[in-house]
């Protein structure tokens, strides 16, 4: 009678395990299809898929039982990447050169140059990472929130809250109450990238899935959403090799 009291906990939506000595999210999938827990490295970063009656405590198990075999495999990934002078950093897909000015005060500039452009960032050497990184979030989040407005008033909804979040395994996240987290390493996509996680998230506030009717309501505010979705399985791993300070790096 009173069975529902008895349900097992829904497992996490990620969790984070310890690989060589630095902490890797891994995101936790429910799948009515899966028969056996299974682990894989998509573009977003790793993923466990476990079936959706299993207990939480045995996908533990199992993920901490191949942790060596993510940990060999994270590597070839992609090379973790700093912000930092000297760096290469993909500006909204276009590789800037970041030069420290050594300035006391000011703002981040683009700096255009014949061939390279540069991102000069003022502060000591090790102040100027943290100022880089909260310049990039300032950037990611108008864009996205422009975006977001648009595929909102297309799709007629209504984005309540956007913030940047630093997920190892996720673009996006979107909650029932018009809440929407995004990854910042979207403003190092070209827009075009940008702009198809936006319409993704938008997209989860008329369907709260991924179900056939989920991907008909991106194409329908995003017809070329396909070019967004392929870039990001390709490239991805290399976006999410980008570290924010502070991570340990």
């Amino acid at each position: 009678m009173f069975s529902f009291l008895r349900q097992p906990p829904k497992p996490p939506k990620s969790v984070t395990v310890e690989l060589d000595g630095r902490p890797v999210e891994v995101a936790v999938k429910l799948s009515k299809r899966a028969a056996s827990f299974r682990l894989s490295l998509p573009a977003a970063g790793p993923l466990l898929t476990i079936p959706e009656r299993a207990r939480w405590a045995d996908a533990e198990a199992f993920l901490l039982k191949h942790r060596n075999w993510l940990a060999a495999r994270l590597p070839r990934a992609a090379k973790r990447q700093t912000l930092e002078a000297g760096a290469e950093v993909p500006l909204r897909g276009v590789p800037h050169l970041v030069v420290g000015t050594g300035k006391p005060r000011g703002r981040v500039e683009i700096v255009p140059q014949f061939d390279l452009p540069e991102l000069h960032v003022p502060g000591t050497p090790e102040h100027q990472p943290r100022r880089l990184f909260d310049w990039l979030k300032g950037e990611a989040l108008a864009d996205l929130t422009a975006r977001s407005g648009v595929h909102a008033a297309r799709l007629g909804v209504t984005v309540n809250d956007i913030k940047l979040r630093s997920q190892s395994s996720r673009w996006g996240s979107c909650s029932s109450t018009g809440s929407i987290n995004y990854n910042w390493r979207l403003i190092l996509a070209p827009p075009f990238v940008l702009d198809y996680v936006a319409a993704h998230e938008v997209a989860h506030l008329v369907e709260m899935n991924h179900s056939d009717a989920f991907w008909a309501t991106v194409k329908r505010t995003l017809p070329e959403m396909e070019r967004g979705r392929a870039w990001l399985k390709a490239h991805g791993r290399e976006l999410m090799a980008w570290e924010p300070p502070g991570s340990g790096a």
